[in-house]
């Protein structure tokens, strides 16, 4: 398969629904709906809702709903990105070659808009007239997979612990803790929503967890090597803000070329857990190949 038209093709009809549910510019509060148009329409790569449908796919069953639930986690990456932004945080400039957030709106608006985009994202998941179809156990256990990757045993616990390591000497596991929630659960909690959405067995459910814990890994070393050797037009931020900012980082410990194998490591065993799906998970694999591969 062509791993580039499927991930515009994918991306395509993910941002077709966000442009849908997000209320127009117009909308009052106007400015609020700006500012989070600004940053969830910025021309994201939408890798977690892709990993949600390509899980669905792989499972092979009809996944009533699933465009809301694989948007809800859009909505939160999104928010998550103009928090990350903020002075108090990593006080970035820039985030997909735009100026971030803040820089445009102002901190409060930003916080607000960032506030919106996550209850949004619950709403998403709620609503009767989105997700015809779902039957109301199988919803509930959506948000709570939601919820869990999100919130402060998932991404936030993870944003935690990054900002209490800044400027320490941690050692390997501090760090495989720090992404494995900050990065990982956000990712694992995308493949899990798709796979149950349609219907995965618990066999089904194990095995595609594996795969995104490993993948949610790659991704997190793949995008320390970029931080290092990546350029600012190909990142659309400034790169080596982790140095600046006193993070260790993957490539700290096993240098890049090391870190590259490592995570080429994550992407095959993650890969040979799908073992038991045939071609339908071929999408899954390429997504794997991809995430270590791309440049930005």
């Amino acid at each position: 398969m062509n791993i580039k038209d499927y991930l515009e093709q994918k991306r395509d009809d993910v941002d077709r629904f966000l442009d849908f549910v997000m209320p127009s510019a117009t909308t009052a509060p106007a400015t609020l709906h700006e500012s989070m148009r600004y940053s969830l329409m910025a021309g994201g790569k939408r890798v977690r809702p892709i990993l949600a449908i390509a899980a669905a796919e792989a499972v092979g069953q009809p996944a009533p709903g699933l465009m809301p639930i694989v948007c809800s986690l859009e909505f939160i990456h999104t928010y998550s990105l103009i928090h990350d932004d903020l002075p108090s945080m990593d006080n970035d400039d820039f985030r997909r070659g735009k100026p971030t957030n803040h820089k445009v709106y102002g901190e409060a608006m930003a916080i607000l808009a960032g506030d919106a985009l996550l209850t949004m994202a619950f709403d998403l998941c709620s609503r009767p007239d989105l997700m015809k179809g779902c039957d109301s156990v199988r919803q509930v256990r959506l948000i709570q997979e939601l919820a869990y990757g999100s919130g402060n045993m998932g991404m936030v616990g993870g944003q935690v612990f990054d900002i209490q390591a800044e400027n320490k000497d941690i050692d390997l596991p501090t760090l495989q803790n720090i992404h494995k929630h900050k990065t990982g659960m956000l990712i694992r909690a995308a493949v899990r929503m798709g796979a149950i959405a349609a219907g995965a067995t618990d066999r089904q459910l194990d095995d595609l967890t594996g795969y995104a814990e490993d993948i949610g890994l790659a991704f997190q070393i793949a995008d320390d090597v970029l931080n290092v050797t990546g350029t600012r037009e190909e990142l659309g931020k400034n790169p080596n803000t982790d140095a600046e900012r006193g993070k260790k980082t993957y490539p700290t410990f096993y240098g890049v070329d090391g870190a590259r194998k490592l995570a080429d490591d994550c992407v095959t065993r993650a890969n040979n857990r799908l073992a038991s799906f045939g071609t339908a998970a071929e999408p899954l694999r390429e997504l794997a190949r991809y995430i270590t591969s791309r440049r930005n």
